[in-house]
């Protein structure tokens, strides 16, 4: 992915050298030049077109922001009622992810959510202890992280 970048980069500055022409439109057009003339010669390359990479990594970062705002919804409703209504609780979390790098990922994902914390990671990595401030359905909760957390990882590192 990084190679690809570079070789952006550097097709959009040969460009504005060939043009003659140092403004930013025409770096905006080389760097579009050169996304295209990678894109066309993507099957050379030993890994994907770095856009894809990239487009994984921004729907990542949307997809936590869009769990942080709800979770914090969630918090400020509990915290602002006259009796708490919460079950709090400790659970083990089955991960199929197998990379220390994407595991580190998930733990900071799932600890930067208000109303959970990763407590642990067991040594062989698979299990991950969760503290949740309201749990009212272990399965439930776990799928939720399966299916959001866990999916969007998964495309940024193995794709």
């Amino acid at each position: 992915m990084g190679h690809q970048i570079l070789l952006n980069i550097i097709i959009a500055v040969v460009w504005m050298f060939l043009n003659n022409n140092w403004s930013p439109q025409h770096l905006i057009v080389g760097y579009l030049i050169g996304m295209l003339l990678i894109y066309l010669l993507r099957r050379f390359w030993p890994n994907d077109f770095y856009l894809r990479k990239l487009w994984s990594i921004l729907l990542l970062l949307l997809l936590f922001l869009s769990e942080l705002f709800k979770s914090s919804i969630t918090v400020i409703g509990q915290i602002i009622r006259p009796k708490l209504n919460v079950r709090p609780g400790i659970f083990a979390y089955e991960t199929e992810l197998k990379s220390d790098w994407e595991i580190t990922v998930l733990s900071c994902l799932i600890c930067l959510t208000p109303g959970t914390l990763t407590l642990e990671v067991s040594r062989d990595g698979q299990t991950l202890y969760i503290h949740a401030m309201d749990i009212e359905d272990v399965e439930e909760l776990s799928n939720q992280i399966r299916g959001t957390f866990e999916r969007a990882i998964k495309e940024v590192t193995r794709t």
